[in-house]
């Protein structure tokens, strides 16, 4: 009768062991803390070339992504100004800088600007993009457009 008991007990325990499991399925998604470090990282950006050219040029190199530092980046001339669309912030995980096998460390995030060049205080150029931010340590880093 025992052995009847644990056996029972037993069948009754593995078939709770299915391999179905509930929930729903969702898409990886950008937090708000991301959302912000992101919209600060412009905002720093463009507050930066408000204030002039090497301003801004110190903020990129503050923020250069530190696997990817350049020293032979040569940055174009006057300012750039940023506007991201927030809304089409998302995560790209497997992307890696032009000509780098490298993944950055850290969690890479993409989002869709406009970019705008400012020479002498006069727009010379606009153009829309892509731009990639990396987050590590609590830190939003960029990639400086270089003039090579």
């Amino acid at each position: 009768m025992a052995r009847a008991a644990t056996a029972l007990a037993c069948a009754l325990l593995l078939a709770g062991c299915g391999s179905t499991v509930t929930g729903v399925a969702r898409p990886l998604q950008v937090t708000d803390v991301e959302r912000e470090l992101v919209s600060g990282y412009f905002a720093d950006l463009n507050e930066a070339g408000g204030q002039g050219t090497s301003e801004q040029r110190d903020l990129l190199k503050d923020t250069q992504h530190p696997d990817f530092r350049d020293e032979d980046c040569r940055l174009p001339s006057g300012t750039i100004r940023v506007q991201p669309t927030m809304s089409t912030l998302r995560l790209d995980p497997a992307w890696t800088p032009p000509g780098e096998d490298e993944h950055p460390r850290g969690v890479v995030l993409v989002v869709a600007v406009t970019l705008t060049v400012v020479q002498e205080g006069s727009e010379i150029g606009s153009q829309i993009g892509s731009q990639h931010v990396v987050l590590l340590n609590g830190k939003a880093y960029g990639f400086a457009p270089c003039v090579n």
